[in-house]
C-alpha cells in the first residue's frame, strides 16, 4: 500500500475516531441495554438479510459457530427466532425473525432515528447543511 500523506492519515484517523464514536453511542440507545451488541447485530441482520443457517449467520457476523449458536440460544429463549426446517436439507435450520423480533429491530432503529434526529436538531442549519454534503462523500469512502 502506498504512503499516504501525514494529513490524509490524520483526517482518516478523525474519521474513523468520529465514526467509532457515533456507532457506539447509537448502540447505547438501543433497547436501554437488553440486547447485546452481538445480539442486536444477529437480529439486524436477519432483518436486513432475510433468513438464514446457523453456519451463514455465523460467517457473515465472523464469529465461530459455537459463539453464534450461544447469540442464537438467548434470541430463542427471548421468543425472537422461528426455527423452520430447510426444505432441501431436513438436517438444517433455517432461522428468522419471530413477530416479537421484526417488532424488536423496527424498535431498536426507531429508537435511533428519534436519537439521532434530535443530536442532529441541536446543530445549526448551517451546520446540518454541511454535514449533509458530507454524506454522498462518506457514502463513496464506505463503497470503496
Amino acid at each position: 500500500m502506498p504512503k499516504v500523506p501525514h494529513e490524509i492519515a490524520q483526517l482518516a484517523g478523525g474519521v474513523r475516531g468520529v465514526i467509532g464514536q457515533l456507532h457506539r453511542r447509537l448502540r447505547q440507545v438501543d433497547n436501554a441495554g437488553v440486547l447485546t451488541p452481538s445480539q442486536s447485530a444477529v437480529l439486524g441482520r436477519l432483518y436486513r438479510d432475510g433468513p438464514a443457517t446457523q453456519a451463514q449467520l455465523a460467517a457473515a457476523e465472523h464469529v465461530r459457530q459455537q459463539s453464534m449458536a450461544a447469540t442464537l440460544g438467548v434470541l430463542d429463549e427471548l421468543g425472537f427466532l422461528d426455527r423452520a426446517r430447510d426444505p432441501r436439507d431436513g438436517r438444517r435450520v433455517i432461522l428468522s425473525l419471530s413477530e416479537p423480533g421484526e417488532k424488536t429491530v423496527r424498535g431498536v432503529s426507531q429508537n435511533r432515528q428519534e436519537w439521532l434526529a434530535q443530536a442532529l436538531s441541536t446543530l445549526t442549519a448551517e451546520e446540518r447543511e454541511t454535514l449533509a454534503k458530507a454524506l454522498p462523500l462518506l457514502r463513496r469512502v464506505a463503497q470503496r
